[in-house]
């Protein structure tokens, strides 16, 4: 596994010298949580104006609401903005099983059941954005629109992903520390602000090794491709140029598939460009949220 683990942070290490590090901003609120019909109690943030244009936020692979953290204090007060975490991941419940995009999308509807949002954007990152577009394949009447965000309909083929998962079917409790360091710094194209950075790692280190190989296993079953003709919903795509675990081809099919999708990417960015360029990610989630609004 230390073999596996140093091939991951060769890109982070290559470009260290090059940063330009945005210093960590703690969100102000409270986290709160809301227990679903069927149990599972997830915990969330919320900030800006009760009935104005809903938007939420799913994290990656391991992460949490913290995944956002840098992002909420750009975001507009006029904008109603949940940032979850989603079952398995941070403080909420852990289920022995049901870790499947679907099931995750059905923790979802349930959430803006609970929470009376009627229909929302919904932003998802890597895992997250799979399950936002199995979320509005499944919940159409949900869905005003999608945010992509270093993302693909299917991972499985991806480079080094399927090596990765490997690895991830060998963790045992404790998870190794050295590992999920090195899997967030890969998600990276330069460092971010080392306590930020900290507690990302301290995130991934809440779930269990059962859970990392349930929803990797649960990723690497999906495959959205064929269907994703079927969002009709407008989507704007983000990815970095420097994405280790999507390609530039992957966000030209999904570009081709989907009728009302369009791509800005991040020159010199990362898997996790809301780490790396928080303000630009808020500024063009807002705009893009805004112009589906006029």
């Amino acid at each position: 596994m230390r073999r596996y683990v140093l091939l991951l942070l060769i890109p982070f290490v290559l470009n260290a010298a090059n940063a330009q590090v945005p210093a960590y901003r703690r969100f102000p609120g409270v986290e709160q949580s809301v227990t679903l019909p069927s149990g599972i109690k997830l915990h969330y943030v919320e900030q800006g104006q009760k009935g104005s244009v809903p938007v939420i936020l799913l994290h990656g692979f391991t992460d949490s609401w913290h995944s956002y953290e840098m992002v909420l204090s750009n975001l507009p007060q006029d904008m109603h903005v949940f940032a979850i975490t989603q079952r398995g991941h941070g403080n909420s419940d852990k289920p022995e099983g049901a870790y499947h995009p679907k099931d995750l999308a059905t923790d979802l509807a349930a959430f803006m059941q609970e929470k009376h949002i009627a229909a929302a954007f919904i932003a998802g990152h890597s895992m997250g954005g799979m399950i936002a577009q199995q979320f509005a394949l499944d919940y159409p009447q949900l869905t005003k629109g999608l945010i992509i965000i270093g993302s693909d309909a299917s991972f499985r083929d991806n480079p080094g992903v399927p090596e990765f998962s490997a690895e991830i079917n060998k963790l045992s409790d404790p998870v190794n520390e050295e590992f999920a360091n090195a899997f967030q710094q890969s998600t990276c194209a330069y460092p971010i602000d080392p306590a930020y950075f900290k507690l990302l790692v301290n995130e991934s280190l809440k779930l269990p090794a059962r859970v990392w190989k349930a929803v990797m296993n649960g990723m690497m079953d999906t495959d959205l491709t064929a269907r994703l003709h079927e969002i009709k919903q407008p989507v704007l795509i983000l990815w970095g140029s420097k994405d280790g675990f999507c390609t530039r081809a992957d966000q030209d099919r999904m570009m081709k598939e989907i009728a009302q999708a369009k791509l800005i990417v991040y020159e010199d960015t990362g898997h996790s460009m809301h780490w790396e360029q928080p303000k630009k990610f808020a500024t063009d989630l807002t705009t893009f949220v805004k112009e589906q609004q006029q």
